[in-house]
């Protein structure tokens, strides 16, 4: 049977292991030999283009088309003489809508439909390349490439992709591993040492990956966007393979694929493939756009891969503490039941942007009302602890940085509270703000006063670096990291937070009182 797929290219607009026990074994898929359908369709906007991002050729209007064209005109000059500003104000609404409705039918067209022996690339997003090539493709390591392999006599055919989410920083990739796509005669072709029956999707978890905000916006959340509808029926092939990066987050992996992954690098077997999407969908910080997905998934579907990921080991932690408790209380003479309090985790900082009152501020959260917890995520944290603490936590504080996307852990309804140091405004709205919201949360942003700033002791009062981080900041980002990011700590101050703290407990306790609908904590 011959395997029908149809393929549309999503464009984005500008955005800026102790005990771990791993799902992601191979098991042999039901129905072997089953082939799939699956669908990308395009609701972005951007420039159009056909195959290989050349310019699509344009079409001879029809004989229809033309008296429509003619209708619209003549309807146009009666309404300018009648009402010329009403026609003005038609021109510019209506004419945006055509122009926006033409543009997306030019994008839907890019490497859509594309049949059987097809090579196509998207370069047109400024986020990241996509290319999709469809046939008897087989991975050829010791080459850096996929051979396409196609009938004699097709032309050659070349491609080249650094399938990574950060395009637009070229110093980043130019450190990503370069792929191509090479159209190869039926005698050139490598041989099959291991045949697929379903795609593979070919990423890079190289670049800036090992810090967490990376790690999860330009890796995780794009693979979700990218391969999430396709069920787990999908081979991954990554290029700088780490088995770090496997071991923390292999419990998600094996949520978007139910094979193990293939490095790029070390597997030099020849893997033979249906079909292979190369690169990622990335919709913006932190996010999944409902509009830009195949079955309108948004980010509360992306954390709830997180709970199918981490679930299993969260309830064998959970059992062994029941069981803990359960000594504990009988060991006691009195044992007493804790009240019922609201959960406030810090997320504690060390090195730069530290809160040098941490101390204070628990016992001042304490006071307000709170069960207070301090995490502090480090390199060789098991990640499904972390999960566990914030998915049961009502309250989120931490100072901006990248230890912040673990707001994508809390629950939907709960409150997330960033403290903005001085020069970091847009960056804590854009990165973190912005997208807390669109996961439901209630965020905080409470912006540091210059006395709060440890900047305060370094510079007198009234200098640009306290008064004008704006101006500063037109210095150039090294300016800005050196000084705001790199050699800055907060001293809260206390009282004023406090008021933060108690408007965030009434909330809480109040939507407890209403039955604020919210989404549970983990099964047991």
């Amino acid at each position: 049977m011959v395997q029908q797929h149809r393929i549309y290219v999503v464009q984005f607009d500008k955005g800026e292991p102790d005990q771990e026990e791993l799902s992601c074994k191979a098991s042999p898929p039901k129905g072997g030999g089953r082939r799939i359908m699956y669908y990308y369709h395009d609701y972005g906007t951007g420039g159009g283009a056909g195959k290989n991002g050349k310019p699509a050729k344009s079409r001879a209007l029809s004989l229809s088309g033309f008296f429509g064209l003619l209708l619209i005109c003549l309807f146009g000059l009666a309404t300018l003489l009648a009402a010329p500003g009403a026609f003005f104000s038609f021109a510019r609404t209506g004419g945006a809508a055509a122009t926006a409705a033409a543009t997306q039918q030019r994008q839907s067209e890019r490497c859509s439909g594309i049949g059987n022996d097809t090579l196509c690339c998207d370069r047109s997003s400024r986020r990241a390349d996509m290319c999709f090539a469809r046939g008897d493709l087989r991975m050829h390591s010791a080459s850096a490439s996929f051979q396409l392999v196609s009938s004699a006599g097709r032309p050659a055919e070349e491609e080249r992709i650094r399938p990574y989410t950060r395009k637009w920083e070229a110093h980043v990739m130019k450190t990503i591993d370069e792929v191509r796509f090479r159209r190869v005669p039926p005698g050139e072709a490598a041989r099959c040492d291991v045949r697929h029956d379903m795609p593979a999707v070919l990423l890079s978890t190289g670049g800036f990956t090992g810090n967490v905000y990376h790690e999860f916006n330009d890796g995780l959340l794009p693979m979700f966007v990218t391969a999430g509808h396709l069920q787990r029926r999908v081979v991954l092939v990554i290029l700088e393979y780490h088995d770090w990066w496997m071991t923390k987050y292999g419990d998600v992996v094996s949520r978007l694929s139910a094979f193990p992954p293939i490095d790029f690098t070390a597997d030099r077997r020849v893997h033979c493939f249906p079909e292979v999407i190369a690169g990622l969908r990335i919709h913006g910080e932190l996010t999944v756009d409902p509009a830009r997905t195949p079955e309108g998934r948004s980010i509360r579907d992306f954390r709830r891969l997180l709970d199918d990921a981490y679930r299993p080991r969260i309830n064998y932690l959970e059992r062994m503490e029941r069981k803990a408790a359960r000594k504990q209380r009988r060991a006691s003479k009195h044992p007493a039941a804790p009240a019922e309090r609201p959960k406030l985790v810090i997320v504690s900082r060390t090195g730069s942007r530290v809160i040098e009152n941490e101390e204070e501020l628990k016992a001042v959260a304490a006071d307000v009302g709170f069960d207070v917890r301090v995490v502090r995520p480090e390199r060789s944290t098991e990640m499904c602890k972390i999960y566990r603490d914030l998915n049961a936590s009502d309250a989120m504080v931490g100072v901006h940085g990248a230890a912040m996307t673990h707001f994508l852990f809390m629950r939907p309804g709960k409150v997330f509270i960033q403290v903005v140091p001085l020069g970091t405004d847009w960056a804590a709205n854009e990165y973190y703000g912005e997208p807390a919201a669109r996961l439901g949360l209630r965020y905080v942003g409470y912006k540091i006063l210059p006395e709060e700033s440890s900047l305060a002791r370094e510079y007198p009062a009234g200098h640009p670096v306290l008064t004008d981080p704006a101006g500063v900041a037109q210095r150039g980002w090294d300016v800005t990291k050196k000084v705001y990011l790199d050699r800055q700590n907060v001293r809260l101050d206390l009282a004023r937070f406090r008021e933060e703290l108690v408007a965030a407990h009434r909330y809480l306790v109040a939507g407890k009182r209403k039955g604020r609908p919210k989404t549970k904590p983990l099964a047991i």
